[in-house]
């Protein structure tokens, strides 16, 4: 991943990375996200780091009624933009967060985070016990992170990359507890800037609200 500028916020590098990308995306969503949603009855959906919007904008489609967060006001305006074209902003909600700070109000029967890291120092452990807890009664919250690199990634390619039990272990959960409903690393094909593909691993969190 790129790394920061001495001094450099996270807000600004986050902005930053936005502001040099494209606005274009490739319109589909999260693989995981779909596999874990499509069977769930739309409520309302929380995307924590909604990046270009693709799985905020799906949600919507499935008729979800959707709080989409990042910390890039240039994500955000991006993924409004691209929700606009696709007729979708009647269900959703764009809020800039630093979920270190602030946290998205509510209860939400889904929350969806997608490769939520950073270079930077983030709480994860704190934000999401946040999230858990403003899950409603059989709520859902949809972790994935990243199980190994691409040939393409910014990463090198002895990264060390936790497995799924240690993401979860860092959590503060482990794959006995009653919450955990799903637990492993999910093998998915990439695709690169320039039209390169690569078979990566995805570990994958599903925990369920009681």
């Amino acid at each position: 991943m790129m790394q920061p500028t001495a001094g450099q916020t996270a807000e600004d590098f986050w902005d930053d990375l936005y502001r040099g990308a494209s606005r274009q995306t490739r319109g589909l969503q999260s693989a995981m996200l779909e596999r874990f949603a499509i069977d769930r009855t739309p409520g309302r959906a929380l995307d924590l780091g909604c990046a270009k919007g693709d799985d905020a904008i799906w949600l919507a489609q499935q008729g979800w009624d959707v709080v989409a967060t990042d910390i890039a006001q240039a994500a955000l305006d991006i993924a409004a933009s691209n929700a606009a074209e696709r007729g979708v902003t009647d269900r959703i909600s764009f809020e800039r967060h630093d979920l270190a700070i602030s946290f998205p109000e509510g209860r939400y029967d889904l929350i969806s985070a997608m490769f939520l890291q950073t270079p930077l120092d983030f709480p994860k452990r704190q934000v999401f016990a946040q999230a858990y807890g403003q899950l409603a009664s059989g709520g859902m919250l949809l972790i994935v992170t990243h199980g190994s690199a691409a040939p393409w990634s910014w990463n090198k390619a002895d990264h060390p990359y936790p497995t799924p039990e240690e993401d979860l272990a860092a959590l503060g959960y482990a794959a006995s507890d009653n919450q955990v409903a799903f637990l492993d690393a999910v093998r998915r094909t990439a695709h690169g800037p320039n039209g390169q593909t690569a078979q990566v691993l995805d570990n994958v969190i599903v925990l369920v609200k009681a």
